[in-house]
């Protein structure tokens, strides 16, 4: 027993232990400054948010030594229990959750709440790595392809239906994990040119588009009519396209809300809204602006100080880190994060199992989600649809589900050479 506890520590990836610790702390100190309250000055007081972030860091370290002291073996064989269970609290939490912000996804505990969405990104990941893993499984095979969209879909749909569209979002990256698998190139070409015409139909006229599109399929069979391009195969990804563009319409105007459109409108610069949907990413650019090359230095930030910048600890917690610790401080943030993609990649290309590749990649892809679309739309880049910052956000499912998900491939890696 001992000489597995020693082999475990040695193989352990302490690198990325340590950038992980080093987010969680740049982390609390953001949201300590933040919410600073000097008549609750202690940093374990219940009454403030960086007083109940240590608790949750605390039970986060807990939650990090289990995994790491269990067999590794305990997830793959758990996969899909996890996954049932998060799946039925993903039910359960639109019958008898709360709302907040529009959304019910949380389970309200006195001063504390529990978000399964959260979650269920990981216990994803989980399921979509035991079925991947499977012996004879093939991304070209129809029923592999059905399989795996549908552990995705179900999950995601449910979180549509609390009205979370940032989190239903981040579930649509596992299709980079089912592309590393063998999934053709094909349909991440579709998806890329979906988004384009979705976009192409907000700004330009529906007939005008149609017609672009027609002088397109044109031009193409004209070029390329001498490598035997049929014309019906042009003309069916014209109808198809223009389908697409056709149902923009009845998308935008029945399964966004109001508040999502608006976004889309002020990004796209159809709309301005300077004291509404523009206000918070406004004042967050300001604050990342104002903290120059160095910053301001620890708890001066005035944007965070006076609370121009809403969520400042949760959402837009990266503007609190641009104005105290300016360009120089974010930068450094900035390559915490791409550092730790790059060693998740590299740790799960060397996997003997397959099933701890899957899921590293899986990893690698949530954690690449949310840190894109969170500084992103706190720079103004993409619409602001509320998804935290992984170990910087305040929040007690944040912090210990991205844990979960981080340790338990760390755990599998540490036994690498033993699984297969």
């Amino acid at each position: 027993m001992e000489r597995r506890e020693r082999g475990i520590l040695e193989n352990i990836d302490w690198g990325t232990i340590l950038i992980y610790f080093l987010l969680v702390f740049i982390g609390w100190i953001s949201i300590y400054s933040a919410v600073f309250d000097e008549n609750h000055s202690s940093i374990f007081d219940l009454q403030t948010r960086y007083g109940k972030q240590i608790l949750w860091i605390g039970a986060s370290v807990i939650i990090a030594l289990f995994i790491i002291v269990i067999d590794p073996k305990f997830f793959s064989q758990t996969a899909y229990i996890w996954y049932g269970l998060f799946i039925i609290m993903l039910l359960a939490v639109l019958v008898v959750g709360s709302e907040t912000k529009g959304a019910k996804s949380w389970f309200g505990v006195g001063d504390f709440g529990i978000q399964p969405s959260e979650f269920a990104k990981a216990t994803t990941a989980l399921a979509l790595a035991k079925v991947l893993s499977g012996i004879d499984v093939d991304m070209k095979d129809l029923k592999t392809k059905i399989y795996a969209i549908t552990i995705v879909a179900v999950p995601m749909l449910l979180v549509l239906l609390q009205n979370d569209t940032g989190s239903a979002l981040v579930f649509l990256i596992f299709v980079l994990v089912l592309f590393r698998e063998g999934l053709s190139h094909s349909v991440l070409i579709f998806g890329v040119v979906a988004v384009i015409l979705f976009i192409l139909a907000l700004l330009i006229n529906t007939y005008l588009l149609i017609g672009i599109l027609f002088a397109i399929t044109i031009i193409i069979w004209f070029l390329f009519r001498s490598r035997k391009l049929s014309i019906w195969l042009c003309l069916s990804l014209f109808v198809v396209a223009s389908g697409m563009v056709y149902s923009v319409d009845y998308v935008y105007d029945n399964a966004l809300g109001t508040h999502q459109k608006d976004r889309i409108e002020v990004l796209l610069g159809q709309k301005k809204d300077p004291q509404g949907v523009e206000y918070n990413v406004n004042q967050s650019k300001i604050a990342i602006g104002s903290g120059g090359f160095f910053g301001k230095g620890f708890l001066k930030g005035t944007q965070t100080k006076y609370n121009f910048v809403p969520e400042q600890d949760t959402d837009f917690i990266f503007c609190t880190v641009g104005e105290e610790w300016g360009f120089l401080g974010s930068s450094f943030v900035v390559g915490l994060f791409l550092t730790l993609m790059v060693k998740l990649i590299k740790m799960a290309e060397r996997q003997r199992s397959r099933f701890s590749r899957i899921y590293g990649y899986c990893v690698a892809s949530i954690l690449f989600a949310h840190f894109a679309i969170n500084i992103g739309m706190t720079i103004g880049l993409l619409p602001v649809i509320g998804i935290p910052l992984p170990f910087l956000s305040y929040g007690g499912s944040s912090l210990i589900s991205f844990t979960f998900l981080l340790f338990i491939f760390i755990r599998q890696d540490a036994s690498r050479m033993d699984l297969v």
